[in-house]
């Protein structure tokens, strides 16, 4: 059975497995603070040890994957902005690597891309070869698969929906990231007058939300009304340009999907022509938590 080595950089933890390619079984999983090795000065270098060991166990395995959180080059080489980790914008990764373990090859990606790619080959449902993928979070990003393979754009960084253009004069993801969302309903609970289980001291937590809206809650339902019409409205844009009609929802705040779901229909219904609604499917992503390393692994198909 092939097996390829998958590493999720992350700006708390980098995970990395051995994948197996046929089922996507992971063994030998290793986590490590990203903290520690940021502060080390030589990232890169305690990453190689890493990997170092994972090959010492596993000689047979000749492909390893990456996942990082930011943008690189056209090439996939090099690291361009990493902002969770700043000290390795630059550095020429897959070259550096390259040399340090001849007759291996390695393979990076934007995170999101990655994790998008990784439901193709992972998922628990059989995709077609174009699809958006769309990650709800502390941020909101994203990713294009076209025949199989990751859209990337002029410059290599393309599909950023958390920065289109949304409402209140802000971009979509400093409307309905993590962090925004849970302001939005702390406002909306300030203002409320109904009975509604969310606390009014400016404490309501996403976990609050989801289970409030399971108890038809009415603020939470709105709170995840307004948040699934704004995000609606950015999949509109993506389907109208890209001309895809699968998406997959995934992220964090993916389990709010049940409940942002009917309003982001409404924003497709009402935008889109029946030539698109006809054949439109918006489903939840399936591979959760093990979306960075899997997907990490899937470039090693390419």
């Amino acid at each position: 059975m092939e097996q390829y080595l998958g590493i999720d950089v992350g700006g708390t933890n980098v995970k990395m497995g051995i994948v197996d390619a046929t089922d996507g079984r992971i063994s030998n999983f290793y986590s490590h603070d990203t903290a520690s090795w940021r502060k080390s000065g030589h990232f890169v270098e305690r990453l190689g040890d890493a990997i170092a060991l994972q090959l010492l166990e596993h000689p047979h395995v000749k492909r390893t994957g990456i996942g990082v959180p930011g943008l690189i080059t056209r090439d996939r080489s090099t690291l361009i902005e990493i902002t969770a980790i700043p000290e390795i914008d630059g550095i020429r990764i897959i070259p550096e690597l390259s040399t340090r373990f001849p007759g291996h090859t390695f393979y990076l990606e934007n995170d999101a891309n990655a994790a998008a790619l990784g439901e193709y080959y992972f998922g628990e449902e059989k995709l077609p070869e174009d699809y958006i993928f769309v990650t709800l979070g502390t941020g909101i990003g994203g990713a294009a698969i076209i025949d199989k393979k990751v859209f990337k754009g002029g410059g290599g960084n393309a599909m950023e929906p958390g920065h289109v253009p949304s409402r209140h004069g802000r971009v979509l993801e400093r409307n309905i990231g993590k962090v925004e969302l849970l302001h939005m309903a702390n406002e909306m609970r300030a203002a409320y007058k109904g009975e509604t289980q969310l606390p009014k001291d400016g404490t309501i937590s996403t976990t609050g939300l989801v289970a409030a809206a399971a108890e038809n809650d009415e603020l939470a339902m709105r709170v995840f009304d307004e948040m699934g019409a704004m995000l609606g409205d950015g999949l509109v844009a993506m389907i109208r340009i890209l001309d895809i009609t699968t998406i997959l929802i995934g992220g964090g705040i993916s389990a709010s999907f049940d409940f942002i779901m009917p309003s982001v229909k409404r924003q497709l219904d009402y935008w889109l022509t029946p030539h698109y609604l006809k054949n439109l499917v918006v489903k939840r992503a399936t591979l959760a938590n093990d979306a960075g390393l899997l997907g990490a692994a899937s470039l090693c198909f390419e």
